[in-house]
């Protein structure tokens, strides 16, 4: 019997635990009692009325959805690449496009399919195509291909001069490789920026529109539907989107299409001189007329200016350690433009292709004077 005694107290202790902290608890827990529940024979819920309208705000954006989507696409280019090895191995990028004829002409980027050996076209229908590139533009990620597809449907090209920022903007694209996605922001700044392959964009618009990998060649749209934009990169540490997304445009995808599409390349204008800036402390000591444009030093020979007759310096000076001629023209505008430095210039240039006439204004020996002055190519020139 005594031996027994330790196993019954151990018996006992155990018992009163399990009591004391299970059995006990669960009794008097009411989320574990059993006489409150109730089995009805017919379920109610609370449900919403049927028919709820959408607001105007959602009625718009449904609208912008459903008119663009049939012209948006899916790319996917296959390039080939070294590995580790020095082996050439496949490697497929995605990216999207925009459908701008019924011949199938599709508008994207050109990083999108720059080396690109075989690129394939998936429309919204899910139909897939092979395509042909047509002209590509590096110096402004731009490029277009063409595929043999009916009932293609066209976006509308809207005008992306004088956007406000806080305008609102939709983007619709195939980030991660989701077709069909659209997102919506505003118009967050209007901004030059360089891309990573060193294209520059001299008047991107920036906005916080969720932009992804994927979405780039995609269309940025106003309001209306029309396609303001090409979406194009974003700012990210984690290649993800951070609220920071650039497009290219539609003007300066615009002003191309026409050389894009018959040529193949784009007939970049050049004005055949080399100039410098000045500002009114330079002004000043060359007892300029005004303190701002850009003083020709240098006019290429048989080139645009030369042809029109605009004048270089002969005077030889330094500009620092730079050696530089005084006396030639000085441009203050273009069109009636004002010109300050070659960021306008170059802006300006992007405006026209080879072979347009534009009115240069000039000081000549503190005379004003209008000079037109048919551009040349600048592949031509030096």
């Amino acid at each position: 019997m005594k031996a027994l005694r330790p196993f019954i107290f151990a018996l006992a202790i155990a018992g009163a635990f399990f009591y004391f902290t299970t059995w006990r608890s669960n009794s008097q827990n009411p989320l574990h009692a059993s006489n409150w529940l109730s089995r009805p024979e017919h379920v109610e819920i609370t449900e919403a009325a049927p028919g709820e309208t959408l607001d105007s705000e959602e009625q718009n954006n449904i609208s912008v959805y459903r008119k663009n989507i049939p012209s948006v696409v899916n790319i996917t280019s296959r390039a080939m690449t070294f590995d580790f090895f020095y082996g050439l191995v496949p490697q497929e990028g995605q990216g999207s496009g925009f459908v701008i004829d019924k011949e199938g002409h599709i508008l994207t980027n050109y990083h999108v399919i720059a080396d690109a050996r075989q690129v394939k076209v998936t429309l919204h229908n899910r139909k897939s195509y092979s395509a042909t590139v047509v002209g590509t533009d590096p110096a402004h990620d731009l490029a277009v291909i063409q595929i043999k597809a009916p009932d293609l449907v066209s976006a509308v090209l809207g005008d992306s001069r004088n956007l406000q920022v806080g305008q609102k903007v939709y983007a619709i694209g195939n980030p991660f490789g989701l077709s069909g996605t659209m997102t919506r922001g505003i118009v967050s700044s209007i901004r030059p920026v360089r891309e990573p392959n060193g294209a520059m964009i001299d008047e991107a618009i920036q906005t916080d529109a969720a932009i992804n990998p994927g979405n780039s060649g995609g269309p940025l749209m106003n309001w209306h539907g029309e396609v303001i934009g090409i979406n194009t990169m974003i700012l990210s540490n984690a290649n993800q989107s951070a609220g920071i997304g650039f497009a290219i445009p539609i003007n300066t995808a615009k002003a191309v299409l026409g050389d894009l599409m018959t040529l193949g390349r784009v007939r970049r204008p050049a004005l055949g001189v080399r100039t410098i800036p000045i500002g009114p402390e330079l002004a000043d000591e060359l007892g300029l007329p005004v303190d701002y444009g850009l003083l020709i030093v240098q006019v290429t020979p048989g080139g645009s200016a030369d042809l029109a007759g605009l004048h270089a310096g002969s005077e030889r000076a330094y500009l620092g350690s730079t050696p530089i001629t005084l006396g030639g023209d000085l441009i203050v505008a273009i069109d009636d433009q004002k010109v300050e430095d070659e960021q306008d210039l170059a802006q300006m240039m992007n405006n026209h292709r080879a072979g347009d006439t534009v009115k240069i204004t000039i000081y000549r020996d503190k005379k004003k004077m209008d000079v037109n002055v048919a551009l040349g190519e600048a592949r031509q020139q030096v």
